[in-house]
Formats: structure tokens, C-alpha cells, sequence
């Protein structure tokens, strides 16, 4: 991620809290030409969606981005998907998770998670060497299997930071506040951010961004219903999980990983 999206990010999370505190002062002090039942139907929406209460600023980032994904991403997806072959493609993939390793192994030992920690490096190692830069999972035939990830976000979490309100990211996706603003430190811990050549720089982030598309491709015949209240609860669902280790039940994460072993 390069300096500029830290920043843009930032920017954007900013001004959403200053409009929503603008918003708060607003209901508290409503005007004159407001009437009783106009201020019962804010407080209703405000205390049915706790979790979301900035739906209608999220709602458009996620309609924007939507347009962006259907009409660009996605389109590119399905061509590379057509024209790599199932091991290339297997193989790139395999890359960009061996480099998330770094940011797990970080993570793991902030959370003071040592035996995630030895396994992530432990993958890293092997995987860097024996696995040819990472173009083959050697480790997890090794018995070293691949955790479900760590990220500063989760460490806050951890910390004891509240996660703070639902947030829809132009370009991003779905976040939270906390894990919104973790963003630009998991950046550091990202070996790609490190090439100097910026050609090359951009080159490798398209083509992570269009490998990592391309393999929730399949994962799209489970979305139902309202689409962005679907990825706002698989979000918020999948976050939980990832935060306690798994001790909670996780419908959507199953089904991506069982895509993820396929393809």
C-alpha cells in the first residue's frame, strides 16, 4: 500500500467521524421546522442499527463500489481466471499468502500468540526456500497448516479497542473504525510497499488485487437477499471469528474456505 492510499484512507475515516459527529449534534439539537415524529423516526433507525449507523454514507460507498467491481474488476477476474491455467494460478495465489505470513507472524507475537507465531514462521521459512519463493505450500505437507490470519485490527481487538461503528471504504470495502485506522500500520509489514521500482511496485499490486478477486469468484452463488446488508453481516460475522480464534460459528467463513481449497 503505498504512501498516498495511507493517506486518502485516513482522510476518508476522518471526515466520516467529523460528519457523523456533525450528524449526532444535529438529532440532539434539531430545528425548529422539525417535528416530534420526524425526531422519533431518527432516534427508531438509530436505536434498530446500532451497529451501522452510518447506513446511508455506507450504502453509497458500497453502491460505488459495487459499480467499480462489476464493471472493472470483476470482468478482469473472470479473463485471467479463463486464460491461467489452475496451477499458475494456484501458485500465484500461494505467493501473496506467503507473504501475509510476515504480517501474521507480527501480529501473533503482539497478541502473544507464540504457537501461531512458530507455525507462521515456520511456514514462512519453508515456504520462502524449499517452496521456491512460496509458488508451492510446501509447509502445509510438512503438518505447518495455514492459520486463518492475523492483522493489526484483530491486535486491537485484543487490546481491548472497540471495533466502533460499520464502515464502507471507497475502493476498500467493508471495515470498522478500529480496523479502518490499522490499515496503514499492517501496510508496513507488507514486503511489496518495500520496491523501489514503482512500475514493478504497481504491476505486483494489480496483479494480488486480481488473483484475490479472481478467487472469490465462485464464492458469489452464496450471496442472497439485500447484498449489502449480506456482506455487512459476513463481514461482522467474519471479524468476530477471526478475533476469537474461532470460538464462535462462522456459516460464511466455512463456505469461503471450502472455495479456497478448491481453487
Amino acid at each position: 500500500m503505498s504512501h498516498f492510499r495511507c493517506r486518502f484512507l485516513f482522510i476518508v475515516v476522518a471526515s466520516v467521524l467529523v460528519s457523523a459527529c456533525a450528524t449526532q449534534t444535529q438529532n440532539q439539537n434539531p430545528s425548529p421546522n422539525s417535528s416530534p415524529n420526524q425526531d422519533q423516526d431518527l432516534n427508531l433507525e438509530w436505536e434498530e442499527n446500532p451497529v451501522d449507523p452510518w447506513e446511508g454514507f455506507n450504502r453509497s460507498m458500497f453502491a460505488f463500489n459495487d459499480g467499480v467491481d462489476t464493471y472493472f474488476l470483476k470482468p478482469v477476474a473472470k479473463g485471467y481466471r479463463a486464460i491461467t491455467p489452475d496451477p499458475v494460478e494456484n501458485s500465484v495465489s500461494n505467493v501473496f499468502g506467503n507473504l501475509l505470513e510476515i504480517r501474521n507472524v507480527i501480529n501473533d507475537v503482539l497478541q502473544w500468540k507464540w504457537g501461531k507465531a512458530g507455525n507462521d514462521s515456520g511456514r514462512f521459512l519453508i515456504n520462502s526456500t524449499i517452496g521456491i519463493a512460496g509458488l508451492f505450500d510446501v509447509a502445509a505437507k510438512m503438518g505447518l497448516e495455514r492459520n486463518d490470519g492475523e492483522d493489526f485490527g484483530q491486535t486491537l481487538a485484543t487490546w481491548g479497542v472497540g471495533s466502533g461503528p460499520y464502515l464502507v471504504l471507497p475502493l476498500f470495502g467493508p471495515s470498522n473504525v478500529r480496523d479502518g485506522l490499522s490499515f496503514p500500520i499492517d501496510a508496513f509489514s507488507d514486503p511489496i510497499r518495500y520496491i523501489d521500482h514503482v512500475p514493478t511496485r504497481n504491476s505486483i499490486n494489480g496483479v494480488q488485487l486480481i488473483s484475490t478477486r479472481a478467487g472469490l469468484l465462485q464464492a458469489e452463488s452464496l450471496i442472497s437477499g439485500d447484498k449489502y446488508v449480506f456482506f455487512r453481516d459476513a463481514f461482522l460475522q467474519r471479524r468476530e471469528y477471526l478475533i476469537l480464534d474461532g470460538e464462535v460459528e462462522d456459516d460464511f467463513g466455512e463456505d469461503f474456505e471450502d472455495y479456497d481449497e478448491d481453487y
